[in-house]
């Protein structure tokens, strides 16, 4: 799956991930103004060492063809680490548009595959950090162990940077023999069956025969969803390289308050009021929502205790069909309740996530024109990563909000991700320039829906 976020990539699909985060700009400005970068990657070197991958490029193994990663020797922080501003008077608009600009621009492949921008200059006394990191290192849930400025300790001092020397790449046969080893045992991993707890406490392997007929009817399930076309809307077109980003914010209390209301989860509100703006779009787009087949993928994590922390991507996806016929807010919710309890039940996500598992020794370019084909059975991806509920700092100043961003997939002109942090559900849209310059109304959508459920919730 890693290596399928580098194959998939063209000059209109960069498949970096992302994030926009904002800081109190008082402990990282130097004594007479101006921000203290020299301090800040002084902190970022003495960090290095616990994510030995920001210092790995890319390499390809003989014949196979197929990517590895090995050790930088000519890395350079400062390449990485970048400094700029927004012009007087900084507000909040102008930085939106230049997220959109730095998000757009594809990550060298010749260097390790990550970025960091430090922006000063932002209104209300704040400073604006944007991570671009590509996909084929981590996904939302592990691109969390590869931050190199924030920590939850406010009174955090850089530490001394530790002796790194580069290690020399292993010969060209040696990977050859590597990788032909590793493609004749990976389908041996697909037999290791997932385990379940039992009433001792313990841990017992599922039978085979139990394991095939849950994975079975959830392939039926994701093929039948796979096999029937989303419909066309404005909101799935040919994309172009240039991105507009854009971002809002939700209490999480009211949030978890209003699934609760509804029997169901934060994921349940967030689907169905991003089913009420996609609603709210299409009749501005003067299109009729009645008839709209719409699916999103929601990504899960597939990880086990035994590959907790690991980084790369161990996500599935369920198909999720959004109620755009629903007029009605808070039917449109309990729609959406009940539609993820039968999916979640269905076998799906594990469907889903062996094809993924199949990728480790079948071609890459099989794997990547199945990634291809599957996009277009999707309207959009919304992806929900829980995040810390306690203050985060760096070098003493504390982050205020944060909002990810997540690439967009062929044909599709919109993503949405979430992120929650202490009392809020931080949202960041990824759209193509081209094809929403009204990203905003649909962004304004989202609290106009969240308000709305809230008071459904309030007499439910």
């Amino acid at each position: 799956m890693d290596a399928m976020f580098l194959e998939i990539e063209d000059a209109n699909l960069p498949m970096h991930m992302g994030s926009v985060t904002l800081f109190e700009s008082g402990p990282l400005l130097r004594k007479g103004g101006g921000l203290d970068l020299e301090r800040i990657l002084a902190a970022a070197e003495g960090r290095l060492h616990r994510a030995p991958r920001l210092r790995q490029k890319l390499a390809t193994i003989p014949m196979f063809e197929h990517p590895v990663w090995i050790d930088d020797p000519s890395f350079n922080l400062h390449y990485h680490v970048r400094h700029t501003a927004v012009p007087h008077p900084g507000d909040v608009r102008q930085l939106k548009r230049l997220v959109g600009r730095l998000l757009s621009q594809r990550l060298d492949r010749s260097k390790p595959l990550w970025e960091t921008w430090l922006v000063e200059g932002v209104e209300q006394d704040r400073i604006a950090v944007v991570s671009k990191l590509h996909h084929c290192m981590a996904d939302g849930v592990s691109s969390g162990s590869l931050n190199l400025l924030a920590g939850t300790r406010s009174d955090y001092r850089p530490e001394p940077p530790r002796p790194w020397t580069p290690r020399r790449p292993p010969p060209g046969a040696r990977m050859l023999a590597d990788e032909a080893f590793r493609r004749a045992l990976a389908p041996l991993s697909l037999l290791g069956g997932r385990r379940t707890a039992n009433a001792e406490g313990g841990r017992d392997a599922p039978s085979l025969l139990d394991s095939l007929r849950g994975v079975a009817d959830g392939a039926w399930r994701a093929a039948q969803a796979g096999l029937r076309p989303v419909s066309a809307t404005p909101l799935n077109t040919e994309i172009g390289p240039h991105r507009r980003f854009d971002w809002t914010r939700l209490p999480l209390a009211d949030v978890k308050r209003i699934g609760r209301a509804a029997g169901g989860t934060v994921n349940d509100v967030v689907l169905a009021l991003v089913a009420g703006a996609v609603r709210e779009f299409l009749e501005r787009r003067a299109e009729d929502p009645a008839g709209v087949e719409f699916r999103v993928a929601v990504p899960v994590n597939v990880r086990t205790e035994t590959d907790r922390g690991e980084l790369g991507n161990r996500v599935s996806s369920l198909i999720t069909p959004l109620p755009l016929d629903e007029a009605d807010p808070w039917r449109r919710l309990q729609r959406v309740v009940e539609t993820t309890r039968e999916l979640k039940g269905s076998g799906e996500s594990q469907a889903v996530d062996l094809v993924g598992q199949l990728a480790n020794w079948l071609p890459l370019g099989v794997m990547a024109a199945v990634s291809r084909a599957s996009s277009r059975a999707v309207n959009m991806i919304v992806t929900n990563v829980p995040g810390p509920q306690r203050p985060v700092y760096m070098l003493g100043a504390r982050m205020l909000e944060s909002h990810p961003m997540v690439p967009l997939m062929a044909n599709e002109a919109l993503n949405v991700a979430l992120v929650s942090y202490e009392d809020g559900l931080y949202w960041g849209f990824n759209s193509d320039w081209e094809a929403l310059p009204d990203l905003h109304d649909f962004v304004e959508s989202i609290p106009l829906g969240f308000e709305a459920l809230a008071k459904a919730a309030a007499t439910a």
